[in-house]
């Protein structure tokens, strides 16, 4: 089947977090906090489609992008994030909260306050042509070629070789990181390799929300799990970013999630575990959340797919 006209590409995927370092052999990209975003393009056709990494329809989120297609040569697969820059760099919880709206004024007031952007880094078909097995190199200088940038659809730029002085940078700047990726690297599709890899200032983790516990002076605390097969196992809390107000809606049920309600939850209000949650946190070498802060909600994960 043609990549393009089955629209159902799931995204290669990034290597766990490892320690920033430098190597001729590879580029480095920063870390962008958004959505990551397949945009299926045709200017003949007129026609631009967003698709999340669970393949559910993004454009009715930012209706502000309907027509970057302008914006290439050709009919086109770009792989990048979808972002939302406030005070210059990307904001997380913009774009989540955008993604995460169903009422249509609500999304056309922050498409006109804070509009999104789509930064492509990747390139995975052109014309009528898969050029997954291309080297990396080689797709971003087609990339380059088919793009025509604008406010709404960016390329992404890379840095060979030089990739711990461009993590000091992101640092610096308070970005979400850096990506390394191999010069060579072909495209796999929805495959985790060494080929791409992170390094974080922070860490982050998926959880499945279980729940909620009101606390003292109104503080709320999420009661978090992850999946060990098909057992949902209790992983503890985070406070620090909850906010009660964006719990009351959420569906409660009677009952803990768990085979065996963790002691100290008692007063939890229980939840439908169908929502999934980022958590970052100080990396250590306990297996434990040091100083964890809720980033946000997303809904591009099934809860099944919070490993542990």
């Amino acid at each position: 089947m043609d990549l393009f006209a089955s629209k159902n590409i799931k995204p290669m995927l990034i290597s766990e977090m490892t320690e920033p370092f430098n190597d001729p052999d590879w580029i480095f990209e920063l870390k962008l906090d958004g959505i990551r975003c397949i945009a299926y393009l045709d200017k003949m056709d007129n026609m631009t489609e967003l698709r999340n990494k669970r393949n559910l329809r993004l454009l009715p989120k930012v209706p502000e992008l309907t027509d970057i297609h302008e914006n290439v040569n050709e009919r086109c697969i770009l792989d990048g994030e979808l972002i939302i820059l406030k005070n210059g760099v990307p904001d997380f919880f913009e774009i989540q909260r955008r993604a995460l709206t169903s009422n249509r004024f609500k999304i056309q007031l922050s498409s006109e306050k804070y509009p999104a952007s789509f930064v492509a880094y990747d390139i995975l078909y052109l014309k009528d042509k898969e050029l997954l097995d291309l080297p990396l190199l080689e797709r971003k200088a087609i990339l380059s070629k088919t793009v025509i940038e604008s406010t709404k659809l960016a390329i992404s730029r890379y840095l060979p070789e030089k990739g711990i002085e461009l993590f000091e940078v992101a640092k610096a700047k308070q970005l979400e990181g850096v990506i390394a990726k191999k010069k060579d690297s072909k495209y796999y599709l929805d495959k985790r390799t060494k080929d791409w890899i992170k390094f974080k200032f922070l860490a982050d983790k998926d959880f499945v929300v279980c729940g909620y516990i009101v606390k003292e002076r109104g503080i709320t605390s999420l009661v978090l799990g992850q999946y060990k097969g098909n057992e949902l196992i209790y992983q503890g809390h985070v406070t620090m970013g909850v906010r009660h107000r964006d719990l009351m809606n959420l569906a409660t049920i009677d009952h803990s999630p768990f085979t065996i309600t963790p002691p100290g939850n008692e007063a939890a209000v229980w939840l439908k575990p169908d929502l999934v949650c980022v958590v970052n946190y100080m990396p250590n070498n306990k297996g434990m959340l040091r100083q964890p802060v809720f980033k946000g909600f997303r809904d591009d994960k099934e809860p099944l797919d919070c490993q542990m």
